[in-house]
C-alpha cells in the first residue's frame, strides 16, 4: 500500500553526502564489518578473496549482481536489484544499499553455498560473547528484586527493558523508570506507553506480534516482555518475527532465539522462571517464531506482501522493535521530526507500536517543543547517538 498522498514528500535517505550518517555507515562501518568477519572464523583463501572483492566493491566500486544460481536471486530482482546493479553503493537508497551489503557479505562467506561454510552465521561469535557477558548476568539478577515490586511497576520495567535493550552500549535496565535525565530534554522523546497498555488489557485474548531487532542482550528483554504479558493474561498468544538469515550484524534469527532461551533457563532465580514460561509457551503454541522472507527485504513495510499483511492485520497489536524496523515502518526518509507518526504509519495493516532508541536520522511524531529543545542542546546528534528513545503507538 502506498504512503498517504497528503503527506508532504520527504527525501529518501542516500549515502552520497560526505559527512552524513548514511555515508559514514557505507564508507566506514561496512569495511570494518568485513574485517571483523574475516577474523571471526578461519576462512580459507577463496573466502578471503571474495571478501576482498566485496570490500573493493562497496567502497570504490559498483553494486554487483548475485550469482546466477543464488537461491534468492529472483526475490532480489523483485526487490529492485536490476535497477541498482552497476550503480555506486552510495547513490541508491540507503536502506537498499545496507540490506544488499549484508546479503553480499553472506555470499562472500559461503553461507548459501553447499560446502563447509553453508549455514554458518558469521556474526554468531559476537552474538554469543554478548549473551555470555557478565553484564547479562547482572541484568538477569535484577529480575529477582523486580519480583517484589507492584505489578504495574513490573510491567513498566519490562517494557522499558525491551525499549532500552536496543541501545547496545547500555544493554537494558530493569527498573521502574529509566533514570537518565537531561537538563534540556528527556531521553524518552515520545511516550505513548499508556496507549500501548490500553491495547493489551488483562483479559487474556490478545494476539501480539513482535518484530524483533537485535539478538543477545536486546532479544533477552524482548522475550522477558513476552513472558510477562503471557503470565499476566495481557496476551493469549505471541508471534515473534525474526530474520530468516544473519543480517545487520546482530539481528535475531531463530537460532538466536534458542540461544537466548537456553541462557534464561540456565540462569538462577527469576530469570529461569521466565525461561521456563517461554519454553512452555513455545511447546504448546502460545509463542511461535516466524521468519518471513520479507523480514530481510530492503524495502519499507508499506511494500509488505499480502500474506504478511493479513497476518499482522489479525494481530491485536504489532510491536516493531529497533532502529532499522522503525526506518522500514515510517519510510527511510528525512522527515521533519514533527511529521505525525499516525500519518506515516497509515499504511500498516493494524495497530502498531514502535519501541526504538534513536540511532539514525529518521524520526517522526515529535512535538515542536521537544524537537527545539533537542536541537538547542545537541544540534542534530540527538538523532543518531542512541541516547534518546521513543514509544509511539498508532491505534
Amino acid at each position: 500500500m502506498p504512503e498517504r498522498s497528503d503527506i508532504p514528500p520527504a527525501p529518501v535517505l542516500l549515502g552520497n553526502e560526505p559527512g552524513s550518517f548514511p555515508h559514514s555507515v557505507l564508507a566506514e562501518r561496512h569495511p570494518a564489518i568485513i574485517r571483523q568477519v574475516r577474523e571471526s572464523f578461519p576462512y580459507g583463501p577463496e573466502r578471503h578473496r571474495v571478501l576482498d572483492a566485496l570490500l573493493a566493491s562497496c567502497t570504490k566500486g559498483v553494486i554487483e549482481p548475485l550469482p546466477a544460481d543464488a537461491p534468492d536471486r529472483d526475490r532480489w530482482t523483485a526487490w529492485g536489484a536490476d535497477a541498482h546493479t552497476g550503480r555506486s553503493w552510495f547513490d541508491v537508497p540507503w536502506l537498499w544499499s545496507e540490506s544488499y551489503f549484508y546479503r553480499q557479505l553472506l555470499e562472500a562467506v559461503g553461507y548459501f553455498t553447499p560446502g563447509p561454510w553453508q549455514g554458518i552465521d558469521p556474526f554468531r561469535p559476537a552474538k554469543l560473547a554478548e549473551l555470555d557477558a557478565p553484564e547479562t548476568d547482572e541484568e538477569l539478577a535484577a529480575l529477582d528484586a523486580l519480583a517484589d515490586r507492584p505489578a504495574a511497576e513490573q510491567d513498566r520495567a519490562l517494557l522499558h527493558g525491551s525499549l532500552w535493550g536496543n541501545r547496545a552500549d547500555l544493554g537494558f535496565r530493569l527498573s521502574a523508570a529509566h533514570d537518565e535525565t537531561s537538563s534540556h530534554a528527556p531521553p524518552l522523546v515520545a511516550d505513548d506507553s499508556e496507549a500501548l497498555w490500553s491495547l493489551l488489557p488483562p483479559e487474556g485474548s490478545a494476539t501480539l506480534c513482535l518484530i524483533a531487532d537485535n539478538a543477545g542482550r536486546e532479544l533477552v528483554p524482548d522475550l522477558l516482555l513476552i513472558a510477562r504479558l503471557l503470565t499476566q493474561g495481557r496476551i493469549a498468544r505471541a508471534v515473534l518475527h525474526v530474520k530468516p538469515y544473519p543480517y545487520y550484524v546482530s539481528d535475531a534469527t531463530h537460532t538466536d532465539v534458542l540461544d537466548a532461551l537456553r541462557r534464561l533457563t540456565a540462569a538462577p532465580g527469576a530469570a529461569a522462571t521466565y525461561g521456563r514460561t517461554l519454553w512452555s509457551a513455545m511447546t504448546d503454541g502460545r509463542l511461535t517464531v516466524r521468519a518471513h522472507p520479507f523480514s530481510s527485504a530492503p524495502l519499507p513495510f508499506a511494500a509488505m506482501p499480502g500474506d504478511l499483511r493479513e497476518e499482522l492485520a489479525a494481530a491485536t497489536l504489532t510491536i516493531v522493535k529497533g532502529d532499522l524496523n522503525y526506518r522500514r515502518l515510517v519510510g527511510d526518509r528525512l522527515w521533519p521530526p514533527t511529521t505525525p507518526f499516525t500519518d506515516v504509519t497509515a499504511h500498516f495493516p493494524g495497530p502498531v507500536a514502535a519501541l526504538r532508541t534513536l540511532k539514525s536520522d529518521v524520526v517522526t511524531g515529535l512535538d515542536a517543543g521537544t524537537e527545539a529543545a533537542l536541537v538547542a542542546a545537541e544540534g542534530q546528534t540527538w538523532r543518531t547517538g542512541g541516547t534518546h528513545a521513543l514509544i509511539q503507538v498508532r491505534m
